[in-house]
Formats: structure tokens, C-alpha cells, sequence
């Protein structure tokens, strides 16, 4: 039997720097019970844990610049954003001015449209107390009127005379006569004749209306008339048209 010799495991140390970063490995290798193929086995094992770290490394280095990039993008925006808050802030500072002045142009001309209102009020007060004393004074002048016009008519009346009367005061010269004798035969002179014209034409229109009231009674009769000679005209010939249809069937 074969005797099997436990001996103490050596250590080798395997070391390499990776961009600026210094990577220390160690590695136990039984120099007695490990194979030719575990050795290789280790070495691609140490070689793609080293890969790893190499993309590892390149992946942090990229999220790196992406993290840079994006903090600059930030800064960007927020100069952007300032920016637009300052512009907006003096657009609205502006607005307010604006506002301002228009609110005193509004009230200075709601003031002057209110003391444009106030005189307009008061001179449409004065124009409505002139029309009603106005108003009031052609009423009093339309009450006298009426009452001259009274007196005016029954001075009238007092002035008609009958023919007697005429004929009595015609006999006095006129120097002889008071202006309302005077005055009533001249009125006699020309209302007189108006009156017996008028006279006259109520008796012609009387005459009128007769005449034109027998006008009418003749032209309904010879209406009447003429409807019957119609009927009969018609009847006739209805009758000669049948009596030829008879003569010429036989």
C-alpha cells in the first residue's frame, strides 16, 4: 500500500493593476493532489472575475458621465427655468403698471362722466322747468282764448238780424248807425246769401237723392228684366237645339 504524505499547502500570490486600481489575489494551489486541468480551470476563473471587474469598472466609469450629463441638463434647466421666472416676473410687474394706469385712467374718466352726468342732470331739471312753466303759461293763454272765442261767438249771435231788422237799420244812413249796428248788416250782407246758397243745395241734393234713389229702382227692374229675357233666350235655344236633333233622326 501506498502511504499517502499530508503536506502543508502553498500559497501563490497573483497580483494586478487595473486602470490605476491595484487587484490582489491569492490562490491556494496543492502543488500534490491538484491536476494540470484544475490549474487551468483557475487561471480562466481569475480571468473572468477579472473581465468582470473590468466591466463593472467601465459600467460605473459610463454611469459616471451619464450622471454628469445629467446634473449639467439639470443645471440647464434650472438657469432656463430662472430665467423664464425672471421674464415672467417683469411681464407681470409690467401688467401691474399697466393695470395701474389704467385704473387711474378709468377713474378719472368715470369722475368726469359723473360731473358730465350731474351738469347734464341739472340743465335736463332747468329745460323740464321751462317746458312746464311754458306748458302752464299756453294754458292760461289757451283759457283766455277760449274765453275770447266765447265771447267772440255770442258777439255773433248778437249780430244776426232778421230781414226785418236789415231792412229797418238799411234804411239809416251810416253815419247815423253805432259799429255794432254797422258791423251786424255787414255780416247780414255776406252771411245772408252763404245761407239761402246753402239752401239751395240742400234742396238740390234733396232732388238728387230722389232722382238717383228712382235711378236705382229702374236699373234693378230692367235687371230683372233683362235675367228673364236671358232664361228664356237660353230656354229657346235649348228648345231649337232639341227640335233639330229630333228632325234630323227622322
Amino acid at each position: 500500500m501506498s502511504r499517502k504524505i499530508a503536506k502543508e499547502p502553498k500559497k501563490v500570490n497573483i497580483s494586478s493593476s487595473l486602470e490605476s486600481e491595484d487587484i490582489s489575489l491569492e490562490t491556494t494551489i496543492h502543488t500534490d493532489d491538484v491536476s494540470s486541468s484544475e490549474e487551468r480551470e483557475g487561471k480562466v476563473k481569475i480571468t473572468r472575475q477579472l473581465i468582470e471587474r473590468k466591466e463593472i469598472l467601465h459600467n460605473i466609469q459610463l454611469l459616471k458621465i451619464e450622471l454628469s450629463q445629467k446634473n449639467m441638463m439639470i443645471d440647464n434647466l434650472k438657469m432656463d427655468y430662472l430665467t423664464k421666472i425672471e421674464e415672467l416676473e417683469e411681464k407681470l410687474n409690467d401688467a401691474l403698471h399697466q393695470k395701474q394706469l389704467l385704473t387711474l385712467r378709468l377713474d378719472n374718466q368715470l369722475t368726469i362722466q359723473q360731473k358730465d352726468a350731474k351738469k347734464y342732470q341739472e340743465l335736463m331739471k332747468q329745460e323740464m322747468e321751462t317746458i312746464l312753466l311754458r306748458q302752464k303759461q299756453l294754458e292760461e293763454t289757451n283759457h283766455q282764448l277760449r274765453e275770447k272765442a266765447g265771447d267772440v261767438r255770442r258777439n255773433l249771435r248778437d249780430f244776426e238780424l232778421t230781414e226785418e231788422q236789415y231792412v229797418k237799420l238799411k234804411s239809416f244812413p251810416e253815419d247815423q248807425l253805432s259799429i255794432p249796428e254797422y258791423v251786424s248788416i255787414r255780416f247780414y250782407e255776406l252771411v245772408n246769401p252763404l245761407r239761402k246758397e246753402v239752401c239751395e243745395l240742400q234742396v238740390k241734393k234733396s232732388e238728387l237723392s230722389e232722382e238717383l234713389s228712382t235711378s236705382k229702382g229702374q236699373l234693378k227692374q230692367l235687371t230683372e228684366v233683362c235675367n228673364v229675357s236671358i232664361t228664356l233666350a237660353k230656354t229657346l235655344q235649348l228648345f231649337h237645339s232639341s227640335f233639330l236633333t229630333s228632325v234630323q233622326g227622322t
